[in-house]
This record gives structure tokens, C-alpha cells and sequence, in this order.
């Protein structure tokens, strides 16, 4: 079994606050095997720190956090950048198109998100896998409610910490079913079911911490970008 991040943000992300060595480094640090950064609409880091994993003795995953028209759909395994505003099903398509793996992430926060709410459930049950634990929960109703669908729908399931700082990488881990130290075998194991999912819900006070400093580093973007 190997203990993967699928679900991480850096400071490329609009919403990350951190570089990708600082990333790297807190994998190492909490025992991970493999890093997935995954920044909202942006591939660039992802790439960069998938190179630079086998330095810190971890696998590096590369992908992005697609926003489609749905909402957000994690793409594992691409090299290419998946364009934003895309219907759900072309997304998907596009991912799989592109070498990967379509993992829905927290599908039931409607206020994060979530496609549930947008989707058909034949539509949702269509993805590679789901994400049952994201660290970042108030209740826990939400994640709850994606385990009951991946257990009703017999799908593959996973976790993500949702990390947008450095520290909280590693909080909710998947355990992949493969003893292959590659990209291509964790998402092949992952694909397949060979998953199980180790969660800890992320603070109040962190989650709130990034949640705000999101929300500074959004004004900043729109800023540099208006100006």
C-alpha cells in the first residue's frame, strides 16, 4: 500500500498560498509516498513539482482542479491543461482523452463546488472515482453523503486533504493498492477500486485561516489582472 495526496494547492492555485517545495517537503514529513498538486485551473506547478517528487523520494502525480460548468472535477494523470467552462461529460471525456483519471472531489458542498447538485447521478457514477473524505468539513453531512453514492454505485473511492497551505498536506490520505512506485500504477490502482481512505478533519481555525487568505489572494489576482 502506498499513502497519496490526491487533492493539493499551491500558490499557483488563486487560492494556495504556498510554493510546491513547501508541498513537497510536508509529504515527506507526514510519511507520504505520493503528491498530487492539483491547482484550480492551472497545471503549470503541477508539472514542475511531478519533476521534482524523485528528489524528495516521493512519486509525483500531475494534474489540476477543473472548473467545468457543473463545477469541480479533479483531473489525475494529465500533462495538458483541461480548459475551465466545459460541460461535465466533455470534461470528463477531455481528461481521459488527455491519459487520465476523473476523480469528483466533495460533489455534495453545493458551496464549494460540488457538481452533484448540477449533475444527473448516472452523470456523477460516470467519473473514475469519488472523493468520500475532503478534510475540509464543517459536518461531515456532505462526505457522509458521497461515501452512501460510491458504495451504492460500487465506485472507486478516495480522499484529499483540499490543502491551500503547506501544513495541511497529508490530512485526509488515500491508500493505493499497489507496491509500484509510479504515476501511472497509483492511478491504474485507484481506477480500479484498490483504494481506502485515512481522513482527519482539517481544524476550524485553519480552515477558516484559508479560507480568508483565499479570498485576499482572489482580490489580489483580479487586481493584477484588471490593472
Amino acid at each position: 500500500m502506498l499513502s497519496v495526496e490526491l487533492h493539493s494547492h499551491s500558490s499557483l492555485s488563486y487560492d494556495g498560498r504556498d510554493p510546491i517545495e513547501y508541498l513537497l517537503e510536508q509529504a515527506v514529513a507526514v510519511g507520504l509516498d505520493a503528491l498530487a498538486v492539483t491547482d484550480h485551473d492551472e497545471i503549470d506547478a503541477s508539472l514542475e513539482a511531478a519533476e521534482l517528487a524523485a528528489d524528495y523520494g516521493l512519486v509525483g502525480i500531475p494534474g489540476m482542479e477543473v472548473t467545468c460548468a457543473a463545477g469541480h472535477v479533479l483531473a489525475l494523470g494529465v500533462e495538458e491543461l483541461i480548459p475551465a467552462g466545459l460541460s461535465y461529460d466533455e470534461t470528463l471525456d477531455r481528461i481521459r482523452d488527455a491519459g487520465g483519471i476523473a476523480v469528483i472531489p466533495h460533489p455534495f458542498q453545493k458551496s464549494r463546488h460540488g457538481v452533484a447538485p448540477h449533475i444527473t447521478s448516472a452523470q456523477l457514477a460516470s467519473a473514475d472515482a469519488i472523493e468520500i473524505y475532503n478534510s475540509r468539513l464543517l459536518t461531515g453531512i456532505a462526505n457522509q453523503r458521497a461515501e452512501r453514492f460510491a458504495k451504492r454505485r460500487n465506485l472507486p473511492m478516495t480522499a484529499g486533504s483540499d490543502a491551500h497551505i503547506a501544513e495541511m498536506v497529508g490530512q485526509a490520505v488515500t491508500e493505493v493498492g499497489t507496491d509500484t512506485r509510479s504515476a501511472d500504477a497509483i492511478l491504474s490502482a485507484v481506477a480500479d477500486g484498490r483504494t481506502s481512505v485515512v481522513g482527519n478533519k482539517t481544524p476550524w481555525r485553519i480552515s477558516f485561516r484559508q479560507a480568508a487568505g483565499g479570498a485576499t489572494r482572489r482580490l489580489k489576482h483580479a487586481l493584477t489582472d484588471l490593472f
